[in-house]
């Protein structure tokens, strides 16, 4: 490949291959996060070895996102220098001087058009039309603009506004991959073959090429082939797990879920009660949810939030976009009379899959702290606990669960509340009420302006909870609950499980590390999806 480096030189060949090797490693991994029925498997496989493994798993969409930034940095290096690379066979085509080795290198092939080197064939030829009229150009054009659309509509703002731009453009995978196969089918880049380089020393005739297939000359005219595509072999087995994966919740889809019942709660919050026959659940996962008759092609992840001991499975769903208003109505949530049960809608349901929650039950001392609608994964830990309790299930390890709920207003605590209270009355009635230790924290009141409220309602229970534990307002002051909880569970280690904002996040694994010492060790857990 000597005449291939030294004829587009300025090191724009290296710049564009490169990227490009970069591209097909990064294109091998991009599907394998998102095959949540493969990661589950994994999951539940090395679980039992390897929690920290099992951590990692929970993190599949954060790892997506870090390789689908990595492909939209190397694609943007690898056009630029391609860019470069076009001027460079432009210029050697239109300076016809046959003293320069670009030039001669130019015309090998002009014959019979089978061992060229320049992809530009003459000097009267566009290099824009070369690009739209090739494989190379087209597909590279393709993914470009298929890559752009897949970025930008993943952008969070847009993503938590208009989820239906970012689900049905990300689709536009399948497009992208196509591309990328047939990218290299073109053979533009191309080099002196392995047969020529045994009868043509490149080393010595690189410069004698005005003797090249001279009568006497020992440097015959070089012979030029197109590299063969490698892509299709970095891609092809990612490829068949995402399709294997497609297949499985294509069959899952088709499994009956029957909806027993539909309850709405406080601030457009729905609860959906549904069996499947075979479905199994433990604590903290979630499902994906379809609704044909709303869309067919969407699916939703939803936590669910009822416990395994129940003989249903539930989600909360709030009502804060067109595809849940639509789901909202189909189930009657718009009218004043009951729907029947053969008037509910259908729906399909992918999963149940795995979290980060899931492990709380291996931890003595738990910390749970979820913000908003975040707090959905432990209604379900709540009340598998309360099951296990009460029914005297010597193998829970978990002896006390402190939890956390951050909201910004008060219109967020009203479906939970109804759980909590249920909670906190069957504790007292069967007096077990040091298991769990709870605060709710209404985050934009401060307990100024919170004053005159609690003046003027004195009474037993929360005037906004209906709870005996009063709110508070405000944010935690997690210094000093970090160090309470270590106080008084020494030689312990404590799970710290959330679900919120990133930004919390980095607040608590913070307090996490600088609390764990010798006799006391927080573990940090996130929910990730």
């Amino acid at each position: 490949f000597e005449f291939d480096v030294h004829y587009r030189s300025k090191h724009a060949l290296p710049w564009a291959r490169a990227p490009a090797a970069c591209l097909n490693f990064n294109c091998m991994l991009i599907l394998l996060p998102v095959c949540r029925n493969l990661l589950s498997f994994l999951r539940g496989s090395i679980q039992c070895c390897s929690r920290t493994a099992a951590r990692q798993l929970d993190r599949n969409l954060t790892f997506h996102k870090l390789v689908a930034y990595m492909i939209a940095f190397h694609t943007a290096v690898h056009i630029v220098a391609h860019l470069f690379n076009f001027e460079y066979f432009m210029d050697a085509q239109l300076d016809r001087n046959s003293s320069l080795l670009t030039f001669v290198l130019s015309e090998i092939g002009n014959g019979d058009n089978a061992s060229f080197l320049n992809p530009i064939r003459t000097n009267e030829t566009n290099p824009t039309i070369v690009m739209f009229t090739t494989i190379a150009g087209l597909t590279g054009v393709a993914i470009t603009l298929a890559l752009i659309l897949i970025i930008t509509s993943s952008m969070e703002v847009i993503r938590r506004s208009y989820f239906e731009v970012f689900w049905y453009t990300h689709h536009l995978f399948v497009i992208f991959f196509i591309a990328l196969v047939f990218h290299g089918f073109g053979r533009i880049v191309r080099g002196q073959t392995n047969k020529d380089l045994l009868v043509h020393n490149s080393t010595l005739c690189a410069d004698r090429f005005e003797e090249w297939g001279q009568p006497g000359s020992n440097c015959t005219v070089p012979v030029f082939a197109g590299n063969p595509p490698m892509t299709w072999k970095w891609v092809v087995a990612p490829m068949f797990l995402y399709l294997c994966e497609r297949l499985v919740r294509f069959y899952r889809s088709h499994q009956k879920v029957v909806i027993t019942k539909v309850v709405m709660h406080p601030s457009k919050t729905l609860e959906l009660q549904m069996k499947r026959k075979g479905f199994h659940m433990e604590v903290g996962q979630y499902v994906f949810i379809q609704c044909p008759s709303v869309s067919r092609l969407e699916w939703h992840p939803f936590t669910l939030t009822s416990a395994p001991e129940e003989d249903y499975f539930s989600a909360h769903i709030r009502i804060v976009g067109d595809w849940t208003q639509a789901l909202y109505e189909a189930c009657g949530g718009d009218r004043n009379e009951p729907q029947e049960a053969w008037q509910m809608p259908k729906v399909a349901i992918d999963g149940p899959f795995g979290t980060a929650s899931e492990d709380v039950f291996r931890y003595e001392v738990v910390m749970l702290v979820g913000a908003g609608i975040g707090v959905t994964p432990f209604a379900s830990i709540l009340k598998s606990v309360w099951y296990k309790r009460i029914q005297n299930n010597q193998e829970v390890f978990t002896k006390k669960i402190y939890f956390y709920w951050l909201c910004p207003e008060t219109q967020a605590f009203e479906w939970f509340a109804d759980l909590l209270q249920s909670l906190e009355g069957q504790m007292a009635e069967r007096e077990v009420t040091d298991f769990l230790s709870y605060n709710i924290y209404l985050t934009r009141w401060k307990e100024a302006e919170a004053a005159h409220f609690r003046v003027h309602h004195e009474a037993e229970n929360d005037p906004i909870t209906g709870l005996k534990q009063k709110t508070l307002y405000g944010k935690p002051n997690w210094d000093n609950e970090f160090t309470n909880i270590a106080s008084k569970h020494p030689g312990t280690k404590v799970g710290v499980f959330l679900c919120g904002p990133p930004q919390l996040g980095k607040s608590l694994e913070k307090q996490c590390l600088s609390h764990s010492e010798d006799d006391v060790k927080f573990i940090f857990n996130k929910e990730n999806f």
